[in-house]
């Protein structure tokens, strides 16, 4: 359900641009043109190219701050989050106000599970930028995580008033919402997202949540094909989609869904929950129980999978 934005701010050092117009030759100018040839190879999304040539670039200086910080963001695209936070570590420890180094350390520290150092990165970044809406929209992911709604919200209204025109910022807050019940502030956050973006992908996909919620089984499928459409590599579309078949009827469609998320992210805990109603639907009391329960043991709060549990239990 969380969105978080990744900002790829790759740098360029002024050398690169005395390469450009004088074609100087110093040992500054190289390292600047391994770092320019890395930059293009992240935007080409050839990550492990761009780490070759940054490599390149930390070989001629090891104390090049803006090559650990991109080959970190590298790092982060290809998923390798112990060796992003590595980068951004050294990043830091070369320059100590490096802030996009603190934001892009608290997000690859928030994907690999490690909340607490998150929310340190996140405190760190609004001291030494308090006008970054960044910081706040992290700190405000990070409790969101923790279940710390009201602290969440505060990070989140903090981080617009920096910055009013990022629609994420408002995702966020209706998600929180929509967690808390608060069906009618959810659908107000995500018209101004909407206003602010019309090709986010979450806003769709939380459409459809409080569709479901609603009982609207044909306008939560609108919405989160409409979701799709604009992000089809996203597992939580086809999971969330592969829930509202299964409530609709299509079982097959469903379960195809579930399983495609599932090979996504095989810990999905709302997707094993789907297979598990998936089976109480089937009529298979073993399978659906043996899911649910999982579910249940690890995280009690996940919507319905109590009550599909002892649903499952009493066939």
């Amino acid at each position: 359900m969380i969105s978080s934005t990744r900002l790829l701010k790759l740098l360029l050092p002024a050398s690169v641009f005395c390469f450009l117009l004088l074609s100087c030759d110093s040992e500054e100018d190289k390292k600047g043109r391994f770092l320019l040839k890395g930059n293009n190879k992240m935007m080409e999304n050839d990550y492990e190219g761009a780490v070759e040539f940054y490599d390149e670039a930390l070989d001629l200086d090891e104390n090049f701050a803006d090559a650990y910080y991109n080959r970190g963001l590298a790092f982060s695209k290809m998923t390798d989050y112990q060796r992003a936070i590595s980068d951004f570590t050294k990043a830091i420890a070369i320059s100590p106000e490096f802030a996009d180094a603190y934001y892009h350390r608290g997000i690859a520290n928030f994907d690999n599970g490690a909340n607490y150092n998150a929310l340190s990165d996140a405190d760190r970044l609004i001291s030494i930028t308090p006008q970054d809406y960044r910081g706040y929209f992290l700190r405000g992911l990070v409790q969101e995580t923790l279940g710390d709604y009201e602290t969440a919200l505060q990070a989140f209204d903090q981080a617009i008033n920096q910055d009013s025109t990022i629609a994420d910022l408002y995702v966020n807050k209706a998600t929180i919402h929509y967690y808390q019940g608060s069906i009618e502030s959810a659908e107000s956050n995500l018209k101004i997202a909407e206003r602010l973006h019309p090709e986010e992908a979450n806003i769709y996909n939380l459409r459809s949540l409080l569709a479901f919620e609603k009982d609207s089984i044909t306008a939560a499928l609108k919405w989160v094909n409409k979701a799709i459409e604009l992000h089809a590599g996203q597992a939580y579309f086809y999971n969330n989609r592969g829930l509202y078949y299964l409530f609709d009827g299509q079982m097959e469609a469903g379960i195809e869904d579930i399983n495609f998320s599932l090979k996504q992210n095989s810990k999905n805990l709302f997707a094993l929950r789907n297979k598990g109603i998936y089976y109480y639907f089937s009529g298979d009391k073993p399978l659906a129980i043996k899911y649910l329960k999982e579910v249940y043991s690890k995280d009690p709060s996940i919507k319905l999978t109590k009550k599909y549990l002892e649903l499952a239990q009493e066939m």
